[in-house]
């Protein structure tokens, strides 16, 4: 994982936490909004990270052969 999508799922576990440990409703709902889109985030750059591998895996095999 790279320090960007390791980053997005930190903020989306933060986010969780302070949304469990919160009293106000619409506080909570701010919190699980922004849970949401971190982890959103972190799901396209974890997409793109194990699509790029992909490709330099048969890119290389290629070359083998």
């Amino acid at each position: 994982m790279s320090a960007t999508s390791d980053f997005y799922l930190a903020r989306a576990e933060q986010n969780a936490y302070e949304a469990r440990e919160c009293n106000l409703a619409n506080v909570r709902d701010r919190y699980l909004h922004s849970q949401a889109v971190w982890q959103a985030l972190a799901d396209r750059v974890l997409i793109s990270e194990t699509t790029r591998e992909a490709q330099l895996a048969e890119k290389i095999a290629k070359q083998i052969s």
